[in-house]
């Protein structure tokens, strides 16, 4: 993970920017870890109050890799910031593919919960084979 990326995370998080009026009606302060979510996922975030974001809005970068609580479930939480599981998968076109939109619309409330640590940049475990080609 690049330097700068890494330095700007809130305990190991993606920051979301907030504006002051919407922070102070949730009661979050800068540093305070936030669930982000909606009818397609959830995911934490670390609060980054700013004037810079108007009211109704939050901005999420699309900096962090997903990792998942449990990766065999289908909504799983994301305990690194991914934004990839709030918006819809779906292309711009059968040619284009792109994304049709970096935007959805969610609810932002206080996480008050144990945190879970940061596994995305975690090695898998070394399983041995015998070579034999059984399970």
């Amino acid at each position: 993970m690049a330097g700068v990326s890494r330095d700007d995370k809130i305990n190991g998080r993606e920051p979301v920017w907030i504006g002051p009026h919407d922070a102070a009606e949730r009661g979050l302060i800068d540093g305070d870890i936030v669930r982000v979510f909606n009818d397609r996922g959830a995911l934490l975030a670390g609060v980054r109050v700013t004037p810079e974001v108007r009211n109704g809005v939050i901005q999420l970068a699309t900096g962090a890799w997903y990792d998942p609580i449990d990766p065999a479930a289908d909504s799983s939480l994301d305990k690194h910031g991914n934004p990839n599981v709030l918006t819809i998968d779906k292309g711009t076109s059968q040619l284009g593919q792109g994304p049709i939109a970096h935007s959805a619309l969610v609810q932002v409330e206080r996480y008050d919960g144990d945190l879970p640590a940061i596994t995305a940049h975690t090695p898998p475990a070394i399983v041995a084979h015998d070579g034999t080609g059984g399970d």
